[in-house]
């Protein structure tokens, strides 16, 4: 797996500095590619320049049933199939939909799969025939004419075809966009000495440009550990590396640290078990011999996994579309009850009807939600400072109202609307909320790991009665429980799930002031 030079890279850091250049720069690309390479910066991009992997992969998939649907229209009109178009189209998607879960089931949809065209052809094949096999076979038992020989043979060279040329094409635009380190995986190496030197020098042995190393972490002072590592910088120390990763969109953490120093894993991975990151232990060297199944691979480097980001690339794609489809179907619902709210506060006090306020979100950065004013405006606590509790003088008679039925929360609907929130997820916490006069993050340990993924409108602690105030130590630790394990246990059914809970919970009012 062979790394981009560490001079062709720049990190934008928070006070404005860089490392190397942009590689894209350093690359001459022709005008049909520039081309093809614009367009995906204006789709796919993300903040950071890179290209968004589960953008990137939900579009292929999508690309294929697009294919499969139009060479399944062309089969039929080809081979004068006798069937009704309003048929042949749902035919024709179905087979589609078909042929895309299986091609996923295959893991056709990976960066490292598209990469081999050969390897793509096959499960191509594979999957194609699986489907048309199936159909046919269930057409057959059940009595059912789906569609003639003539048309299934016609869809299945077409469709293998157009699949084919789709994924020879795109394998081109992959290849130019990791060469010019926007579709790489951003990784860090933490330790340093012969260790690192060894690992990073059979990394750069392969040729897939899927690494891009970023530099060295090591604790080690100058009179053991030189500035420069393998021919990476070293960046800092371990005290450093938590914020590093954060800043700089670190994808791949890989641990060079012997697994006999424990005491110094353990103080790194206590850090990162905040962090929407990938964490391996370079097992390279190692005299420690486990079964061939406890290991993955980098390049030829074996690796044992300890952490993975909790939603993968198909993960996120699932759930950014149930955002944004529930979402948006769920705010053109509340729309009738979210007008009658704000009619309800402007007739009860003069001031703004929205409130605004700043929460910590997905990794731990900071985002502004809305909410419908609960408060009296001349009463309002921006920061959470101070916790509404029962009979808070603070709260008008209509805010007392919507907050115990949770009706303030819907304008965070635009939220997720806007991709800031997720729909189901850990309850966003103001900046300076407290416990007992402690800040969340001093009371509960590891508090942050509840932003690995987006906050969400509802969540696994809201429907199991730790919604409302978290006043003392034990309330906020619950609730922190509930979200971690939400955040090990997600799956598109268990958000379903929790969405349908979450009227029952509203009923009870429990803690909710």
């Amino acid at each position: 797996m062979a790394l981009l030079a560490p001079d062709r890279l720049q990190i934008e850091m928070p006070d404005g500095d860089a490392m190397g250049s942009r590689p894209f720069e350093r690359y001459a690309l022709g005008v049909k590619s520039r081309r093809a390479l614009d367009l995906i910066d204006a789709w796919f991009s993300d903040r950071r320049g890179s290209i968004s992997r589960p953008k990137l992969l939900f579009s292929i998939s999508f690309m294929d049933a697009a294919l499969m649907t139009l060479t399944g229209l062309l089969a039929a009109l080809a081979t004068s199939d006798g069937a009704d178009w309003q048929t042949i189209l749902l035919r024709s998607v179905a087979v589609a939909v078909a042929v895309v879960a299986v091609l996923k089931r295959n893991w056709s949809y990976t960066i490292a799969s598209l990469h081999r065209v050969s390897a793509q052809v096959e499960k191509i094949a594979k999957s194609l025939l699986v489907v048309f096999c199936l159909v046919a076979g269930g057409a057959t038992l059940s009595g059912i004419d789906v569609f003639s020989p003539a048309t299934a043979v016609t869809w299945l060279v077409l469709a293998a075809l157009s699949l084919v040329a789709a994924r020879v094409a795109l394998s081109r635009i992959l290849d130019r966009l990791s060469a010019a380190g926007r579709l790489v995986r951003r990784t860090v190496i933490v330790g340093g000495g012969p260790e690192g030197e060894a690992l990073i020098k059979e990394l750069e042995r392969d040729s897939g440009k899927q690494l891009l190393i970023l530099g060295v972490f090591d604790d080690r002072g100058a009179e053991r550990s030189s500035d420069s590592i393998g021919g990476y910088a070293k960046l800092g120390t371990f005290d450093q590396l938590s914020a590093f990763c954060r800043d700089a969109g670190v994808d791949l953490l890989i641990v060079t640290v012997p697994m006999t120093a424990e005491q110094r894993l353990l103080q790194i991975l206590r850090q990162l078990f905040t962090l929407t990151i990938d964490v391996r232990i370079s097992a390279l060297n190692s005299k420690l011999r486990l079964s061939s199944a406890a290991y993955s691979y980098i390049g030829r480097v074996p690796m044992l996994a300890i952490m993975d980001k909790p939603l993968t690339d198909w993960d996120r794609v699932l759930k950014n579309i149930e955002d944004r489809v529930l979402g948006t179907l769920l705010l053109v619902l509340a729309a009738p009850v979210m007008v009658l709210v704000a009619a309800a506060i402007r007739m009860e006090s003069k001031g703004p009807i929205l409130f605004r306020q700043r929460r910590f979100g997905f990794n731990n950065e900071l985002i502004e939600i809305y909410k419908f004013r609960s408060m009296r405006t001349d009463m309002e606590d921006a920061t959470a400072s101070k916790l509404v509790t029962k009979d808070d003088p603070r709260v008008t008679r209509v805010g007392r109202f919507i907050r115990k039925a949770s009706l303030d929360e819907l304008p965070q609907l635009f939220n997720v609307v806007l991709g800031q929130m997720s729909l189901v997820g850990p309850r966003p916490h103001a900046t300076e909320a407290k416990a007992e006069s402690d800040l969340y993050q001093t009371v509960v340990d590891g508090y942050f790991a509840r932003h690995r993924v987006k906050p969400g409108v509802t969540g696994w602690a809201q429907i199991n009665g730790w919604r409302g105030e978290t006043d003392t130590h034990e309330k906020i630790q619950r609730r922190v429980e509930a979200d971690l394990y939400y955040i090990d246990n997600w799956s598109l059914l268990f958000d379903l799930y929790i969405i349908a809970m979450t009227p029952l919970a509203l009923i009870s009012g429990k803690n909710a002031y």
